[in-house]
Formats: structure tokens, C-alpha cells, sequence
């Protein structure tokens, strides 16, 4: 029977740990002054620095203290070329996954220039990686870009189209 309840007793606390590091690594999308906070009012690319759209900008906080940032920015400097694969940036604060795909902290460049694909590059413009984006069909009112909750972390839309965004 000690044993029994010893054995309970264990299962309990592992399973209580278990949860409560669940619960600190939920995400939670930032609004008002606290997305004011994080977000940049502009971003370096390709050696231009671009405002940032604040109407199209969004941020999660990854647990307690990991960030990721994102926003549209105001491309109209920069050549046609650029322009067409360029809409944006991504920063993180910790390492990430785009639809279980790696990315180290950092900031980045990010668009949707090949049809059905997010591809992120570093600030000089260079291709990191290119993951498939979803189509949420049942998303009522697609805004330009922004982020809600997702079972594995983050989604990050582009009007219907998302990816998943989550803490590695």
C-alpha cells in the first residue's frame, strides 16, 4: 500500500511539473502598449531602412521572457526586384521554428514571392529557408498580417494564408 501511494504520489508531481511548463510556454499575442513596446517603428534591409507599417504589426511572447516580432514595412525605396520579394520582418529573441522548421534568433527579412511560400532572408537580402504556407478558408476578415494563438504555438497570417510559428 506505501508503495502504492508513493508511486501516486510521484506520478502527481510529475505530471503538476508537467503542466505548470505547459503553461509557461503558451503564447500570448501581444496588443496595445505592449505591442507598442516591442515592435520597431522601422527596420533595416538590404541597406535601406524602412517605417514600419504599426496597423500591420503583431508580436507573441513565447513563455516568459521570448519574443517574436513581426511587421509589414513601407517598401517604396527600394527597386522593383526587391519590392517583390520583400514585405517585412521577423525578429526573435530565441531560436524558432516556421512550420517545424529552424530558425536561430535573429532579425530577418521576410515575403511571399513564390506562390504558396513564406521565405525568410537575412538583412543583406540572402534566402535562410522557405516553408509552405496553410490557407485558413475559415478566417472571416483576413487583415494584411497578424498573429493568433495556435495549439503549437503562433500562427503568423498573410490575409488566409499562415505559418506556424513555435518556441524550439
Amino acid at each position: 500500500m506505501k508503495h502504492s501511494l508513493k508511486r501516486l504520489s510521484l506520478v502527481l508531481a510529475v505530471l503538476s511539473i508537467a503542466g505548470l511548463v505547459v503553461a509557461q510556454e503558451a503564447a500570448t499575442i501581444l496588443t496595445g502598449a505592449e505591442l507598442t513596446r516591442v515592435v520597431p517603428t522601422s527596420f533595416y534591409f538590404q541597406g535601406l531602412s524602412a517605417p514600419t507599417q504599426m496597423r500591420n504589426a503583431a508580436a507573441a511572447r513565447l513563455g516568459k521572457q521570448r519574443y517574436v516580432i513581426s511587421g509589414l514595412v513601407d517598401t517604396a525605396g527600394y527597386s522593383a526586384d526587391v519590392r517583390a520579394k520583400y514585405v517585412g520582418f521577423l525578429i526573435t529573441d530565441s531560436t524558432i521554428t516556421l512550420n517545424g522548421e529552424s530558425l536561430p534568433a535573429g532579425a530577418y527579412g521576410f515575403g511571399f514571392a513564390t506562390q504558396g511560400k513564406m521565405t525568410v532572408m537575412d538583412v543583406g537580402g540572402k534566402d535562410i529557408l522557405s516553408v509552405s504556407v496553410t490557407n485558413d478558408k475559415a478566417l472571416k476578415r483576413p487583415r494584411p498580417l497578424m498573429m493568433a494563438t495556435d495549439q503549437g504555438g503562433v500562427r503568423l497570417y498573410n490575409g488566409k494564408d499562415y505559418v506556424v510559428i513555435a518556441a524550439q
